[in-house]
């Protein structure tokens, strides 16, 4: 029997992007699975986005993950959204369908969610707070919302952002919002479920960082969860931890969204533990 040699190919798209460590996990599930698939980390600059759009097409690519400065740039490339993707205006994952037509997701505030299940919590009828009004609280802000939450609050330093957030939150889901603005020691609005910290507050080397907010504020019993994945345990969540708060790693966060694109791409269940495992060697070594 004819042995078919050709590899499937899938990768990232984004300039910067050294350090992105979603190839070592998408790696180790391809190999889990004995799957012939490989994942290629790209820069890609957004003066050649256009052609590098027209390679995942001509070289048959499976799809590409896209970080920044393009999960804006590409909307006009794709064929189709998925809801979160319209509602969030940005796609992090790109999915070549059989027709050669591509179909775009935003895979971040699913894994969030899904990271949640898996501790036991989930956003429906829960008051979620989040630190910033970024790229990552507009996902995660989203998923929640078309979760069941029942009120999302935004907390960022430059108020018309988190209105503009809290505005399509109200718009375009079923769930109540509202903006707060950011100033030193700002306290977590009363009767909070979920504290969230979708900055990038906290991140190796600055892993002595914690985001500026009022620690005591922080009630027993509250669930805190951090995007923030290296370190694991962050300053965040080690001080919330301290004040009795039921602590989420960012790293369970980015294992999901690493499983969901792993599956949209082959059609098998992803290895889970065995991408978690792969991304904590990775951030230990």
């Amino acid at each position: 029997m004819e042995k078919n040699y050709r590899a499937e190919l899938t990768g990232v798209f984004g300039d910067p992007v050294d350090g992105n460590p979603t190839g070592v996990m998408e790696e180790a599930a391809y190999e889990a699975l004995n799957l012939n698939f490989r994942y290629i980390t790209m820069k890609v600059t957004p003066d050649d986005f256009p052609d590098a759009m027209r390679a995942v097409r001509a070289l048959h690519m499976k799809g590409v993950n896209l970080t920044m400065p393009h999960k804006i740039t590409v909307l006009p490339y794709l064929d189709e959204l998925s809801e979160a993707a319209r509602i969030i205006g940005a796609v992090n994952t790109v999915v070549v369908r059989e027709d050669g037509t591509l179909f775009g997701e935003n895979t971040d505030g699913k894994g969030f969610v899904e990271a949640l299940g898996h501790e036991g919590e989930k956003p429906e009828g829960r008051v979620i707070t989040i630190l910033g009004a970024g790229g990552a609280a507009r996902a995660i802000a989203v998923e929640c919302a078309l979760g069941g939450a029942a009120r999302i609050n935004i907390i960022n330093r430059t108020i018309s952002k988190a209105e503009e957030l809290a505005k399509l939150i109200r718009k375009e889901t079923p769930a109540q919002a509202e903006a707060f603005g950011w100033e030193t020691g700002v306290k977590v609005p009363e009767g909070t479920d979920i504290l969230i910290n979708a900055t990038s507050i906290g991140f190796a080397p600055e892993s002595q960082w914690r985001p500026d907010i009022d620690y005591d504020t922080v009630t027993k019993g509250m669930v805190v969860s951090d995007v923030v994945f290296n370190p694991v345990s962050t300053l965040f969540l080690q001080e919330t931890a301290a004040r009795g708060a039921k602590t989420i790693s960012g790293l369970g966060m980015l294992a999901c969204q690493g499983a969901r694109n792993f599956t949209l791409w082959t059609g098998c269940e992803a290895p889970l533990k065995v991408m978690e495992d792969k991304l904590r060697e990775e951030f230990e070594s």
